[in-house]
């Protein structure tokens, strides 16, 4: 089964002393126990980085180490789903017809990466914002 992992998780995953840190690391168990096949996007991976080099926490990552978090952590455990201009733009457009407005564009393209990856399962931190984004696909939108 394929399931479409947001940034959050994966940053959850990667910071000790992130709040979801124990759920994400749970979610990662269950996702090797039960042979799953875990998604995440090109523009997943720019987010993590953005992330991890910006944190709010104490000792914040250097680039360096954000980039040897994803290439050891990450690539080698995840597939890639690739977003290419043909995508962005009907995220966009979609986004326009339904009037959301500012960060959710970046919640929409997780989205479109999910059903365009066909994922059965949508796991993130922001399960509301998700839903209102994509209705149609409530029971598959979850939290871990």
């Amino acid at each position: 089964m394929k399931v479409y992992l947001d940034s959050n998780l994966l940053v959850a995953r990667s910071l000790i002393q992130h709040v979801h840190h124990a759920r994400a690391i749970e979610l990662f168990v269950e996702i090797v126990s039960k042979r799953w096949t875990p998604i995440i996007s090109t523009h997943g991976l720019a987010e993590i980085y953005a992330i991890l080099t910006s944190a709010p926490y104490k000792a914040r990552m250097t680039c360096a180490e954000a980039w040897q978090l994803i290439e050891t952590n990450i690539l080698p455990r995840m597939e890639i789903e690739p977003l290419g201009k043909d995508d962005y733009s009907e995220v966009i457009k979609e986004c326009a017809s339904q009037g959301h407005i500012g960060g959710r564009i970046y919640d929409a393209i997780h989205i479109h990466a999910a059903r365009k990856a066909e994922c059965a399962r949508i796991y993130t931190f922001n399960v509301q914002h998700f839903r209102q984004i994509a209705p149609d696909l409530l029971d598959r939108i979850m939290a871990p």
